[in-house]
């Protein structure tokens, strides 16, 4: 072969390496895009579900809220007409009567600690779950330790 012909041949093969290399880096470069992109999607969603699940917390606390001062109004109420006859009454509540029993007399308190609650609880639904069903739970746990010492 002669110098001129092989001359053009690696010029040629040269042009067509480097056409191909940018093609590559801009292939890459889009793919790298992509993938930003996708992860700033996925951090979104998860924003998004994270957003969720507090604001479902917080409704479900902002409710049992509104229930316990409706509650307590109709508490706060009500003994004034029957002052005597609640004095009474709760002095030897049933074991299944513990929990509510226990709440009643401090029913003022509860309230500014469900205040702070929303914000310890808001950040995981499962661990409201799991709070709002702490009490029941071991009241019943109690109650199944106390049979299995009578036999």
């Amino acid at each position: 072969m002669s110098e001129p012909q092989e001359f053009k041949k690696l010029q040629a093969k040269r042009t067509e390496l480097e056409t191909e290399s940018r093609t590559l880096k801009e292939e890459q470069k889009s793919l790298e895009d992509n993938v930003m992109i996708l992860e700033e999607r996925i951090v979104v969603e998860e924003l998004k579900n994270t957003n969720k699940a507090a604001k479902d917390a917080i409704s479900q606390l902002e409710g049992k809220k509104s229930g316990l001062e409706a509650k307590l109004k109709q508490v706060q109420q009500t003994p004034e007409a029957s002052t005597p006859a609640m004095e009474t009454a709760p002095e030897a509540p049933a074991p299944s009567e513990e929990a509510p029993a226990a709440l009643e007399p401090a029913e003022a308190a509860p309230e500014e600690f469900e205040e702070d609650t929303v914000t310890v609880t808001a950040i995981d639904d499962e661990a409201l779950v799991a709070n709002q069903e702490a009490p029941g739970e071991s009241t019943k746990k109690q109650q199944e330790k106390k049979k299995h010492r009578l036999f």
